[in-house]
């Protein structure tokens, strides 16, 4: 199982679990917000270089 694999299925679990825990609405935002956050932390070489490397691996 490659690490990308790993973070995917430890989000989906975590991402079950609050909303076991909470109401939806809270691990909704929290599921959403997390990636959110840490895209906007990146500065904009970093950014661009991200949505390249997306772009390729899409096949565009």
């Amino acid at each position: 199982m490659t690490n990308r694999a790993k973070v995917a299925v430890g989000g989906v679990a975590v991402g079950l679990l609050l909303w076991w825990l909470t109401s939806f609405w809270i691990a909704l935002l929290v599921i959403v917000g997390v990636p959110v956050a840490a895209y906007l932390a990146l500065d904009p070489s970093q950014r661009r270089r991200l949505r390249r490397v997306s772009r390729k691996e899409l096949g565009r």
